[in-house]
């Protein structure tokens, strides 16, 4: 019998569109054989929706108003384990049960999904879930704290300041001078809690840096400014695992124009291999193996699985790495916990193909839920035997 997967993309994120690419190219390549596969778009209100369009790429471009109309919203309930998906509004008469769903493959990018908000819905449905859990999923957010827990173990990091909008309206030359002395020129300023490059600037200078700082304000709450590479080569590798074991794939150097990578060379070029639109990122020019010595490349596979495990990762992840190019001194960047396209063609080189790429972050996901199923949630104790709220109203709520 054939395990109903359902793979889940969108939700109210800038990276929403992006979703949308990663997923429906995984659900193509998923084994039929073994899994059904429902597709269930998360719109930007977070209400779901399944149905045949929702699975066709083709179907997105006249519009998501137009795709839902000719869909069908649904309700996510718990069923012991698994997740049932009911008709919305729920029927007077007849059937509201329109499936039952074994496991969750969530594709999301970006905050209020990647951020460990959907996996904590996802953890009280209590259905098994693919990827990082609650708290890996929010620690692999938020670069500050990311940061922290590597430092902490001993990984390299670059030393960065952070700063909330409030704070830095009510002084912004006071920050500006904090950079200045603490970090000096040039600098990277970039959104807390964003991927894919959304509203990231570097500066050269004191007018630069207020610009950058305007500008990463408009997509979140908190700015992160952190000492620019020079001579800066990138460096990613994926990992595939969880707590108890993990690998690393190849290597890959990504190629940019203009050294930081942009939203639109990321996302928006063609791969001119699959057809018309977007490949996502397999479509981005980089070159594999990446273009580092043996022993650099065996310090970023070590050390990007020290990564993953520091943060109690599961499934895949992309640890991007930064190196200067002159003094091959190399530090860790950041973590994708989603990462586009899941990074397969880091695994394709290893000789791993998507399909067992994907087939193994199932089973990942399937060993957590039996893992936590041992653990007891219940505590015998006769507490509530002699609770008082001493009178009459007070024993009322």
């Amino acid at each position: 019998m054939k395990i109903k997967l359902g793979v889940l993309f969108g939700g109210k994120s800038v990276e929403h569109e992006v979703s949308i690419i990663s997923a429906l190219q995984a659900a193509a390549s998923i084994n039929r054989e073994k899994y059904d596969v429902v597709p269930i778009y998360m719109t930007k209100k977070n209400e779901f929706y399944i149905g045949e369009e929702i699975g066709k790429i083709e179907s997105y471009r006249d519009g998501i108003p137009q795709l839902l109309k000719k869909s069908q919203q649904v309700l996510m309930i718990p069923a012991n384990g698994r997740v049932e998906l009911l008709h919305y509004p729920l029927k007077k008469l007849g059937k509201s049960l329109i499936e039952t769903i074994d496991v969750l493959f969530p594709i999301v990018h970006g905050t209020n999904v990647e951020d460990g908000a959907l996996q904590g819905y996802l953890k009280t449905l209590g259905v098994p879930f693919v990827g990082c859990d609650v708290l890996a999923s929010a620690l692999g957010m938020d670069k500050y704290m990311m940061k922290c827990v590597w430092k902490a173990a001993g990984l390299p990091v670059l030393d960065c300041l952070r700063v909330g909008y409030k704070a830095y309206m009510e002084a912004p030359e006071a920050f500006l001078d904090k950079v200045e002395k603490e970090i000096g020129y040039p600098v990277i300023v970039k959104p807390i809690d964003l991927g894919s490059s959304v509203g990231i600037r570097k500066a050269l200078d004191r007018a630069e840096l207020s610009d950058a700082m305007d500008y990463a304000f408009q997509f979140a709450h908190k700015v992160l400014v952190e000492r620019a590479v020079e001579h800066l080569k990138e460096i990613n590798c994926s990992v595939l695992g969880d707590f108890d074991e993990a690998q690393a794939s190849e290597c890959e150097e990504p190629v940019s124009s203009d050294r930081i990578l942009t939203y639109e060379e990321k996302y928006l070029k063609k791969g001119g291999s699959k057809g018309e639109g977007s490949d996502g990122m397999a479509s981005l020019s980089r070159i594999i193996p990446a273009n580092i010595s043996e022993e650099e490349r065996a310090f970023v596979r070590e050390t990007a699985v020290k990564a993953f495990q520091a943060l109690d990762c599961c499934g895949v992840s992309r640890i991007d790495f930064m190196m200067d190019s002159a003094t091959r001194e190399i530090w860790i960047n950041e973590i994708n916990t989603i990462p586009g396209s899941l990074a397969f063609y880091l695994w394709e080189p290893m000789g791993v193909k998507y399909t067992e790429l994907l087939d193994r972050m199932i089973d990942l996901a399937l060993k957590r839920d039996r893992d936590q199923a041992e653990i007891s949630y219940a505590f015998d104790t006769n507490i509530l035997a002699g609770v008082s709220f001493g009178g009459a109203k007070g024993s009322k709520l």
